[in-house]
């Protein structure tokens, strides 16, 4: 059985970048969550949708310089626009996590922390492929935007 190589470009490495750069995507989503809900008084569901898009910001800029480095070609506009596009069912599927959880829990109602890191890792593999496949791939022609 072969063992893969952790190399700087090698899959597994990206996959390892990609993580700790969602770790640092959940901060984000969490802080704003947080800030949402009680500096502006936001519910945990519409706070959620505003926490997503600075986290997806976050990452992207992030997967952008660290991970997918010297694999990005095009305008940064539109290289945004087509990750939170690309990773909107990701979202989805996290976002369907977090609700169901918020709904049938008073648990995860009083801690939607949790809810919201549980709603993440459902979505990190399909986000992961469809980042490494689609966004941040030199060899697919991407529009100018």
């Amino acid at each position: 059985m072969r063992v893969p190589v952790l190399h700087a470009g090698g899959v597994a490495a990206q996959f390892m970048k990609f993580s700790l750069v969602g770790t640092i995507g959940f901060i984000v989503d969490a802080g704003v969550l947080y800030l949402m809900m009680y500096l502006a008084g936001l519910d945990p569901f519409l706070g959620r949708l505003v926490s997503f898009l600075a986290a997806a910001s976050a990452t992207w800029l992030l997967n952008r310089i660290y991970t997918f480095k010297g694999r990005s070609t095009g305008p940064r506009t539109g290289q945004w626009a087509r990750f939170v596009m690309a990773n909107a069912v990701g979202w989805i599927i996290n976002y369907g996590v977090y609700s169901a959880l918020l709904l049938t829990s008073d648990f995860f109602y009083g801690i939607p922390v949790l809810a919201v890191a549980i709603g993440s890792l459902s979505g990190l593999a399909f986000n992961f492929t469809v980042s490494r496949k689609f966004i941040f791939n030199k060899s697919i022609a991407q529009p100018n935007g």
